[in-house]
C-alpha cells in the first residue's frame, strides 16, 4: 500500500549578527566561561538587534529554506510557526511571515509548545499534508528569547539565544515503507503538573505583562532524559526501526550534558549526534531546524539519511520525529 508522506524539499536558517560570548557575560554577572561551558557546553549565542523581531528572523529563515527547495513562496499554502516569543499577543506572528513572503492564500498560524515547538509544528503540518488539506508547508521555529530573560539571573540568562530555522514540506506519494522519504512518525506528549519548573512569570490574562523566564534547572535536567527517551522508543516501536538505523540524531540544543546522556541511554554513537549548542545556546523552538541547517549545509546529512529529532520544553512538553531526508 502506498502512503502520503511529508517530504522535506529544503531547509534554511537565520542567526542575528550580534554574538554574545561567555566572556562578555562574565563582565556583567557572577559567572565565567569555564563555569558555563562545564555545565552546559555553551560558548556563545546570538542576540537580536533592537527593532529585530521574531517575524524578521522567521522570514529570513523561510526565504533561505525556499531557496534551498528551489521553490517560489507562492507554492506554499500552509505556514506553521513555532514560537514562545511572538511579535504581538495577536495576530499570530505567522501571518506577519506570510505577508512578508508575499503570500495571501492558504493558512498561517502560530503554535506554542516552548522548546518542543518545532517537533509539534512538524507533526501538525504533517497531519494536514497527509490528509490532503494542504500540499506544501513551511514549518518554522523562531525565537527572540533574549527579550524574556532576567539578565541578572546567571542560572538562566547564560543559556538562551535568538534565531530561526525552517523547512519546506511537500505531500508526496511513497511506497508506504520505513524506507520512504519524508516524515515517518511523530510522537507528542505533555504533562502540566510540571509547569512551575520552567515558565514565564507573566502573560496578558494573569499579569498584563510579558514576564521573564524562570526555571528550576536541576528539576528540568532530572526529567529531561527519561521523557526524551520515552517518545523515541515510541517512534522506534511505531516504525520497526532501531537506534542502529539512525544516521543522524538532531536533538533540541538545550544542554550538552542532556544530549550526551540521551544519546548514551539510546545507544546512539557520539559521531551521529549533531551539536550546535556551543555556538547557538538554547534557541528553544528554533534549535532543531538551526542544527539541521548546519548539518545539511556542511554535507553531513544526505538524501536517504534517517534523522531523529527530539525535544523537551516548558509545560512540560516533549516529542520526537523520525524523518528520512
Amino acid at each position: 500500500m502506498t502512503a502520503i508522506r511529508s517530504v522535506v524539499l529544503g531547509c534554511g536558517s537565520y542567526l542575528p549578527e550580534r554574538i554574545l560570548t561567555n566572556a562578555e557575560l562574565a563582565t556583567r554577572i557572577d559567572t565565567s566561561d569555564e563555569w558555563i561551558v562545564q555545565r552546559t557546553g555553551i560558548r556563545e549565542r546570538h542576540v537580536a538587534a533592537e527593532g529585530e523581531f521574531t517575524s524578521h528572523l522567521a522570514i529570513k529563515a523561510a526565504r533561505a529554506a525556499l531557496h534551498h527547495a528551489r521553490l517560489d513562496a507562492q507554492a506554499i499554502d500552509l505556514i506553521v510557526l513555532a514560537t514562545s516569543t511572538p511579535d504581538n499577543t495577536f495576530p499570530a506572528t505567522a501571518v506577519a511571515v506570510q505577508d512578508g513572503l508575499g503570500i495571501n492564500h492558504g493558512a498561517a498560524f502560530d503554535l506554542q509548545a516552548v522548546c518542543s515547538g518545532f517537533v509539534f509544528a512538524l507533526a501538525t503540518a504533517d497531519n494536514f499534508l497527509r490528509t490532503g488539506t494542504y500540499k506544501r508547508a513551511l514549518v518554522i521555529g523562531a525565537e527572540t528569547f533574549s527579550r524574556i530573560l532576567d539578565w541578572n539571573d546567571r542560572g538562566t540568562c547564560v543559556l538562551f539565544g535568538d534565531g530561526a530555522g525552517a523547512v519546506v514540506l511537500e505531500a508526496q506519494t511513497e511506497p508506504g515503507k520505513s524506507s520512504d522519504r519524508g516524515v515517518l512518525t511523530t510522537h507528542l506528549r505533555s504533562d502540566g503538573r510540571h509547569k512551575s519548573k520552567l515558565y514565564v512569570d507573566g502573560g496578558p490574562s494573569s499579569t498584563q505583562t510579558v514576564g521573564l523566564l524562570r526555571m528550576e534547572g536541576r528539576e528540568v535536567f532530572k526529567h529531561a532524559v527519561g521523557m526524551i527517551t520515552d517518545v523515541i522508543v515510541d517512534a522506534f516501536n511505531a516504525t520497526g526501526l532501531t537506534a542502529d538505523d539512525i544516521d543522524w540524531f538532531i536533538p533540541h540544543q538545550a544542554n550538552k550534558r542532556i544530549i550526551d546522556a540521551s544519546a548514551n541511554k539510546l545507544h546512539i554513537a557520539p559521531q551521529k549526534v549533531v551539536l550546535t549548542v556551543d555556538l547557538h545556546g538554547n534557541t528553544s523552538a528554533a534549535s532543531i531546524p538551526l542544527a539541521l541547517a548546519v548539518a545539511v549545509k556542511d554535507g553531513r546529512v544526505k538524501k536517504g539519511d534517517l534523522l531523529l529529532f527530539e525535544a523537551m520544553g516548558g509545560g512540560f512538553t516533549w516529542g520526537s520525529a523520525l524523518v528520512r531526508w
